[in-house]
């Protein structure tokens, strides 16, 4: 486990996981340098795996140019965290969207997901 706080941890692996998909490039390495082979992530009921992630990445570069994370609370052990976050995701076409993320997850030992689990709700202001 690295010296980084929770929120220390949680900030940079989002921050980033995200500075690379959208700069770029091999989406199937960059998935795999943050996530074990057998990820299984389940947001709001539906569950990805390994493709299915490497898929979700093409309209996230397609639409996302910068994320800003804000974390506001974390908790982490060696194999497991626990966060509830903000990403403030800027558009191309000019629009940022808040999204707040109660996030439970099991970390491998070399620091990559293994496993989340997630609830979302829209924050961006109207």
């Amino acid at each position: 486990m690295s010296d980084l706080s929770a929120r220390e941890f949680v900030a940079n692996f989002f921050e980033s996981f995200t500075r690379e998909v959208v700069a770029g490039g091999d989406a199937a390495a960059v998935v795999d340098r943050y996530y074990t082979p057998d990820i299984e992530q389940v947001a709001d009921g539906v569950t990805l795996d390994r493709q299915r992630l490497i898929d979700h990445l093409r309209p996230v570069r397609k639409n996302v140019i910068s994320c800003a994370y804000d974390v506001h609370e974390a908790i982490r052990t060696a194999d497991r965290v626990a966060a509830r976050f903000t990403i403030h995701a800027e558009t191309r076409r000019g629009r940022t969207i808040s999204t707040e993320v109660y996030l439970f997850g099991e970390l491998a030992p070399d620091g990559r997901i293994r496993r989340t689990t997630q609830a979302t709700r829209d924050v961006s202001a109207s």
